[in-house]
């Protein structure tokens, strides 16, 4: 599954929306812009005069006072592309800011079950190389544009001005720049979309194959991966390939439109001259524009490929919000805190369901271990009971309410689910625990911490609660990290818990120190212990077996053992272990 990329018609409605927003510095720039381009057209007009006026017998004083005006206008020229140049940066900075907010806000709200299905490797790229491209094109892209277009329309202006019949000359490129431009727009496009789903094909692949470098070794396949990816990358290559093949057409025909206008205003105003119907001094004047205008073309060419990979890459950003929620809150409010799963399936993919119509009724209060082998459907069970994934058939309830129905905030608060991916965000201790509960104060963070006997290490740590960690902070063990976990689930203060092998990443003497730890915190809790070490099984009040996306057997650890099946047969293999 690829996340969306959004539509021409929405990219541009977006663009408007943002253009809207910021109407006022928007015509600020312009305006400064505009000022500053005039002045910038002051010195080949007074050029011109010049040439007249020598050739008609100017004295010394007349030369002084151009080149007078010609210095202030010069000056004044410098001090207003400062300011133009500081107002678009500015906008440029609040545009991209604006945006990124927006991107994160949206990332944020994606349904779990989507992100899932799509893989880490797009949202991976949208959320770097994407935003990248696009924090470049708006920055830069947007303020050098708007410059470029309002010093070209100003030059064109001011030569007609001095003279219509030349000035005409300077259309002459203008077949070959319409021409090859609407050849290179039609094409960028496709091209550049294919170029960045190829960089998130990459990503995913590396992505993949480091997460999983120890599966990777385990099994020997190496070869596989990196054969994979020189596939991906020789995607990549074909697609900068198209892109670089396009621009090496684009450049030279806009560099011959650029030779086109001064060569033919200097043949056409000669001629004009030669009649009368122009004077050397309008032919000085024009033909230095038609060379001062080339650089603004070629910078607003230049920015227009730019723009071109930014608003692919903006079109990728877009998209992501025309993801479709997997849920529709309601109305209706749970009556009490018992979950019920009726006739539970769950697919993947379309036709292939990984559970086969689970039927459970937790008792409010219970401790739940749901045990069975690899692959047997545990973490999917927990996921539907913790309401991460709406059930592709049947309901799971709490007081009578789908999970499903109620807004996330609301959910969270009756069912959580920990798995044993965990993450340190950078940010003080303090900061990271107060995610789960933002009013906390420290006695609150004291508390939680003690429950998962994490206290004592933080209380060493050099700033205690306001020691930074993740990214260039203090590093933390994956067991200190997994107890921040934790204790975030303990602030968070859900009635029931789904605890997915919340603790297989800690070493054995460590999980089982911290799970009887948590057992005085998790007290009067509906607790569901998907376990991967099945101490957990005999500490639970239940037991249901999985396998094969049915629940085989549940019962109470003793009941299970003196069955005989399939619970008491995983039980005699850990023991012998």
């Amino acid at each position: 599954m690829k996340l969306p990329v959004a539509d021409g018609p929405t990219l541009r409605r977006h663009t408007g929306v943002l253009l809207r927003r910021h109407r006022r510095p928007l015509i600020g720039v312009v305006l400064l812009n505009a000022l500053s381009a005039s002045a910038g057209l002051v010195g080949p007009w007074l050029l011109g005069r010049l040439v007249d006026a020598v050739g008609h017998g100017a004295d010394a004083a007349y030369v002084n006072r151009t080149v007078a005006i010609l210095v202030v206008a010069v000056l004044a020229q410098t001090g207003m592309v400062r300011y133009a140049q500081r107002s678009a940066l500015v906008l440029g900075e609040t545009v991209f800011a604006e945006l990124r907010e927006e991107f994160v806000t949206t990332v944020t709200r994606l349904p779990l079950s989507t992100v899932e299905r799509a893989g880490t490797g797009d949202l991976v790229a949208r959320t770097t190389t994407d935003v990248d491209r696009v924090q470049h094109t708006v920055r830069f892209g947007v303020p050098r544009v708007l410059v470029t277009v309002v010093t070209i329309v100003l030059t064109v202006v001011a030569a007609l001005a001095t003279n219509v019949l030349v000035a005409a000359a300077l259309f002459a490129g203008a077949p070959v720049l319409i021409v090859v431009c609407r050849w290179y727009l039609r094409r960028a496009t496709p091209a550049y979309l294919a170029e960045g789903a190829s960089y998130a094909t990459i990503s995913g692949a590396i992505t993949e194959s480091v997460e999983g470098a120890r599966t990777v070794d385990a099994l020997g396949l190496g070869s596989r991966r990196r054969a994979r990816l020189n596939r991906d990358i020789g995607v990549a290559f074909q697609a900068e390939k198209r892109t670089l093949w396009l621009r090496s057409v684009l450049f030279p025909g806009i560099d011959l439109a650029f030779l086109l206008p001064l060569v033919a205003v200097l043949a056409w105003g000669a001629h004009l001259v030669s009649t009368g119907h122009a004077t050397i001094g309008a032919v000085t004047t024009i033909a230095v524009y038609a060379v001062q205008i080339a650089q603004p073309i070629g910078e607003l060419i230049f920015w227009l490929d730019e723009t071109q990979v930014g608003a692919t890459s903006l079109a990728r950003i877009v998209g992501v919000a025309d993801v479709s929620p997997d849920r529709e809150q309601r109305e209706a409010r749970p009556d009490d805190e018992h979950v019920v799963a009726r006739g539970v399936r769950y697919a993947y993919r379309e036709g292939h369901d990984v559970l086969h119509g689970v039927d459970l009724d937790l008792r409010v209060g219970e401790r739940l271990a749901v045990v069975g082998p690899s692959g047997a459907g545990k973490s999917t069970l927990g996921r539907m009971l913790a309401g991460v994934h709406p059930p592709t058939g049947g309901t799971v309830t709490v007081g009578g309410v789908p999970l499903v129905d109620l807004p996330l905030d609301e959910l969270r608060g009756h069912v959580a689910l920990v798995t044993q991916e965990h993450h340190v965000f950078v940010g003080t201790i303090a900061e990271n625990l107060r995610l789960a509960a933002v009013n906390a104060d420290e006695e609150d963070l004291e508390r939680a911490l003690r429950a998962v006997d994490a206290w004592d290490w933080v209380e060493a740590m050099p700033d205690g609660l306001d020691t930074v960690v993740g990214s260039g902070g203090a590093a933390l063990t994956p067991a200190q990290a997994q107890q921040v976990a934790l204790a975030r689930l303990v602030l968070l203060d859900p009635h029931t818990l789904v605890l997915d092998e919340a603790t297989s990443l800690l070493d054995p003497r460590a999980a089982r120190h911290l799970e009887r730890s948590l057992s005085a915190v998790l007290e009067g809790r509906t607790v569901v212990a998907i376990a991967h070490r099945l101490h957990t099984a005999h500490d639970a009040d239940r037991v249901a077996v999985v396998d094969s996306g049915r629940i085989a057997e549940i019962g109470s650890h003793d009941e299970l053992v003196g069955a005989g099946g399939e619970y008491a047969a995983l039980w005699r293999s850990w023991q012998s272990d």
